[in-house]
């Protein structure tokens, strides 16, 4: 494979752990969203509870972490060409999907972590405090994790056209756009 076929190491390796912290931070947030504290502590207790929420933030900070070094790699690095070139079309949406989750995925946990201080949660990684960025606003706080989990299914309406361009190249075109984030070839 000649050196300019692909993506380097690095950038392929953040691609693979951003989209496992995404998925576990979408399937942790959605569930969390979908049932409330009270329901989750009542259906889960609240130890159990309490290591989803901390888990949730810990995915969101290390997600912000990773998502500025792979902006740094992109910028930093050649992206390859496309061989065989994508057509007009397939250009326009691969872009703008790409440009949208890279928006979407730094945008999601500032937005999380703001929404978190201004309720006056614990920001936390691991089991570190982090600083809140803004003191307690009940009203800002409730605004924020309503656009915090809106913001989370359009992430997922964007992966599932990342996931399926991603298919459709791989499993009816047979291009080599598979083989661009490929950590085995």
């Amino acid at each position: 494979m000649h050196e300019l076929d692909h993506y380097i190491y690095p950038h392929r390796v953040l691609h693979w752990l951003v989209a496992g912290v995404v998925l576990l931070s979408l399937a942790s947030g959605l569930s969390l969203g979908f049932l409330g504290y009270e329901r989750a502590v009542s259906l889960l207790g609240n130890a159990l509870t309490n290591v989803i929420y901390t888990s949730h933030k810990t995915l969101g900070v290390a997600l912000l972490l990773l998502m500025t070094l792979r902006i740094i790699t992109r910028l930093a690095f050649v992206i390859p060409d496309h061989d065989p070139p994508l057509n007009a079309f397939e250009r326009i949406v691969s872009t703008s999907v790409h440009h949208l989750l890279y928006l979407a995925l730094i945008v999601m946990p500032i937005i999380g972590w703001t929404a978190t201080a201004s309720g006056g949660f614990p920001v936390e990684f691991f089991h570190w405090h982090l600083p809140g960025l803004i003191g307690r606003h009940e009203e800002l706080s409730e605004q924020l994790f309503m656009w915090h989990g809106r913001l989370g299914w359009i992430i997922l309406g964007l992966v599932v056209l990342h996931v399926s361009g991603a298919l459709f190249h791989w499993k009816i075109k047979r291009d080599n756009v598979m083989k661009r984030m490929s950590l085995f070839d």
